[in-house]
Formats: structure tokens, sequence, C-alpha cells
């Protein structure tokens, strides 16, 4: 009897020390994984696809190489939100076409996510409508995968493919919505007409049905990962423009009459950084929201000795604001990243001479934080930043230089004139990525980073002149990995 119990014991203790074993395997705390910015649990990731919210779940797909590391047999991988910040891992949701084991042939590449509402295409179940995934099969055309479900299993659809494979476009990317003027559907997809390179760009095809798509139009000078939104010009509702996006972010504002984009401005660069690019909106936010929320891939971005590759950026709110130079795209962190908010600190109404002041945020420490302020500039010549400092080595940098009025970080740079003599500046800082939002989100600086673990010091600095901190807040952020308060 007494053996039994022993073994009883031994036996707890192994059962317990293996579930131990498996949580620290995938507690999601290795040294440069990013802590609130979405990662895969392992392997390959890149642009995100069939951004959508559906019955009260955020759904986030991208694509991902199970296989390894690199870029290469791409499926869908999954992640649900409730609050678009902590993402539970779902198994992959689409799988390439006809079995395929190559690299690229049949392959599941980008694509968008709708709600089919009227049951357009007669395969929803019960009263639950459909979620449609329009998607790209590499060399096998554009193709639609569906889900009975709400987004937990997928099913190929038996008409596919809706539009056919035409080896001279290389067409991809569609993404797909309702456009409520003209009562079709649209679809904005990366083409090359006939092969033509300097074609290249987005071409625009509208149906009644999901199923048959005429093509309408086309703008050439984009590459790949189309999307094209509606937005209110200083968030009036009476004052709407269109706004058409690259794939690396950049964007043209516009007129869209449901067949014809008809720029109004110049094609703007929509991010400053090294790491920014396969940019999605979110589909089917709710009206009552009526917010246009961004995500994009951080491309090239390094992760040492980790278990996956790639991140993505955290999600933005979009607006259209006047400026004199025209309307531009203003990009701002979601108001949800204040769910992570430790207690921080904050000041107010410091003047800083050079020499004289120490170190106004030498007390913090953190590889993850929030930090938004405005400063006055008086008579300084540049302010900044030092983030991720230490005594072995220097951090990474952030500069305003108000001599050329150029706000730069990791070498890369933009110009950003102050307003009322003032620059605000928001940073959103994570284990291995820096985003940097000037003015409001007029300008944004992506980048990613390499430093060392320990390197957690914050440094605030100003040369050749007086600077005014009106007001600067500084949250450490907590990881969307730990239990929930």
């Amino acid at each position: 009897m007494k053996s039994l119990h022993n073994y009883l014991i031994l036996s707890y203790l192994l059962f317990f020390s293996a579930i131990s074993s498996q949580a620290q395997k995938h507690d999601f705390d290795e040294a440069y994984r990013p802590q609130f910015h979405f990662t895969p649990a392992q392997n390959w990731m890149n642009d995100p696809n069939g951004l959508i919210y559906f019955d009260g779940v955020y759904h986030l797909f991208y694509q991902h190489n199970p296989n390894g590391n690199e870029w290469g047999y791409m499926h869908w991988g999954h992640a649900t939100s409730k609050d678009l910040v902590h993402w539970e891992h779902q198994p992959i949701a689409i799988y390439p076409d006809d079995n395929s084991k190559d690299k690229e042939l049949a392959t599941a590449w980008s694509g968008s996510a709708i709600v089919d509402h009227n049951n357009l295409l007669g395969l929803q179940q019960g009263s639950t409508p459909c979620l449609l995934a329009f998607y790209t099969s590499k060399d096998n055309g554009q193709r639609i995968a569906y889900s009975t479900d709400k987004g937990q299993t997928w099913q190929k659809f038996a008409g596919n493919p809706v539009i056919p494979f035409n080896e001279k476009d290389e067409a991809r990317d569609p993404k797909v919505f309702w456009h409520q003027e003209s009562q079709k559907y649209v679809m904005v997809l990366w083409r090359k007409p006939d092969g033509v390179q300097n074609a290249q760009g987005i071409s625009i095809y509208t149906s009644e049905n999901l199923t048959d798509w005429n093509y309408e139009s086309h703008v050439p000078g984009f590459y790949e990962c189309p999307d094209l939104v509606k937005l209110p010009v200083n968030r009036r509702a009476d004052d709407t423009r269109w706004v058409i996006f690259d794939g690396d972010g950049s964007y043209i504002v516009g007129q869209f009459d449901g067949k014809k984009f008809s720029p109004e401005t110049p094609k703007i660069q929509g991010d400053y950084g090294k790491n920014y690019y396969a940019t999605q909106t979110f589909s089917n936010i709710p009206e009552e929201d009526g917010r246009v929320i961004q995500l994009a891939w951080m491309r090239g971005g390094e992760f040492p000795d980790m278990p996956f590759n790639g991140q993505m950026t955290f999600p933005s709110e979009l607006a259209l604001t006047t400026y004199l130079e025209g309307i531009r795209l203003v990009r701002t962190p979601i108001k949800e990243i204040e769910l992570l908010h430790e207690k921080g600190a904050v000041w107010e109404n410091k003047n800083l001479i050079p020499g004289l002041n120490k170190n106004l945020t030498k007390k913090v420490k953190g590889d993850c934080l929030h930090i938004k302020g405005t400063f006055e500039l008086k008579t300084v010549n540049s302010f900044g930043f030092v983030v991720r400092n230490s005594r072995k080595e220097v951090g990474v940098e952030i500069r305003y230089d108000a001599t050329k009025n150029v706000l730069s970080c990791l070498g890369k740079g933009v110009r950003l004139m102050p307003e009322d003599g003032k620059i605000e500046l928001e940073i959103l800082l994570d284990r291995t990525s820096l985003e940097l939002f000037g003015n409001g989100g007029k300008a944004v600086l992506s980048s990613c980073y390499k430093a060392e673990p320990s390197a957690q010091d914050l440094v605030l600095y100003n040369t050749g002149g007086e600077l005014l901190v009106e007001k600067l807040e500084v949250h450490p952020i907590k990881s969307i990995y730990l239990p929930e308060d």
C-alpha cells in the first residue's frame, strides 16, 4: 500500500512537472519576442490577411509557413481576439489547394475576408452567416474559402476559381468590400496587365453575387496588397474621400464611384520607417464603433535564435485631416493600448536646459513602454529619447532636429513641422520594434531593432537650448501573454 502511495505521488509530480515544462516552453517570454505586438507561436509569418470582426471577435489571418522560419509553403495562419490586444492562436485556417506540397504552386497567398450577410453563395447553415475568405492560389487564380462556424473551420468553395489564372498578369492579393452607393461588391486586385511592367497596379472589379466579377478599371503605379477605404475628412460625415493603398502603405486620396478611382493627391508615403509592409484594414467593424483599423507586417525584422520569424504592427486607427498642403492620412495607435498600461509617471511644465538638468526619465526602466509627450521647442536645436540604453552600449535614438524640422530614428527620417511651436511624440516600444508617431500621426516611422535584453534605461535629452516639456507620460506595458486582470 505504501509503494502504491509513493507511486501515486511520483506520478502526480511527474504529471505537473510535464505540464510546467510545457507551459515554460510556450510562455512567449523569449528574449526577442515582442510582448504586445502579434507574433506567431512558431515559424514564419508575413502579410496580414482576412482581417475581420464578427460576432464579438476580431480575426487575424496571416501568411504562414508551418514548416520553418523562412518564406514559402504559404498557409493562412489564424488568431482571434476580443479586444484587438490579447490574441489567441488558432489552428491553421486555409491550406494549399490540390493538397500541394510545393513551395509555391497552389499555396494560399494573401487576401481578405467578408461576411456573406445575404447568403449569396447559398452556403449558410442555420441563422449564422458565412464568412468568406478571398485569396490567391499561386498560379491557380482568385479563390474563395468559407466558414459556416464563425471562422473556426474553413472549406474551399466548389466554384473556384472565381477569377481564373492568367499567366501574363500575375494577379494576386484580392481585397473585397461592399460598396453601398452602387449596391455592388468591389474587388481591388494587384495585376500586371498583359505582363507590362510599367502598367502594374490595382485593377478594380465589381460583382453582384460574389462569384461573377466584371473588370471595371485600372490604377497603375502600385505594387501588391491593395486596399481601398472610405474615410471622413476632419471627422465630418458629410465630407468623405476614398484612400487607395499600396503594399508599402503609400496612398492616394481621391473619389471612387464604384467603378473608377479618381485621384486628388499625388502618391504619398504612408510610413517612413524601415519595416512596414502589406497593410490591410479590418472589415465589418460595427457602425457604432466607426473606426477604420489597419495592421501591417513589420517586414525585415530580426529575431535571433527565436522559434518564430515575423511580427505585426500594433493596430492603428486611420483618419483624414486637412493641412495647408492638402488632405493627408494620419495614423495613431488604437485606444486599446491603454488596456496594457502599468502604473506610469507623468511630468508637466518642466523646462530643460542642456548641461543643467539631469535626465528627467532616469527612474524609468523597461523594454516595453508607451511614451506620449508634448514639447515646446523654445531655443532648442534638437531633442529626443534614447530607448533601451545601458552602461554597456548606447541604445536606440529618437531625434527631432529643430534646425531642420526632421524627425528621425534608426537611420530613417521625415520632415515634420512644429505646430504652434510644439512637437508631439507618441512611441510604442517593444522588445524588437519601435513605432514612432509625430504630431498626432501625421508622420509615422515603424522600425525593428535589436538590443541586449538587459538594456532597459530611458534617456530624455536636449541640445543647444531650452526645451519645455509641456506634458510627458510614460507607461510600462504589460505583456499580452500575462493573465488579464
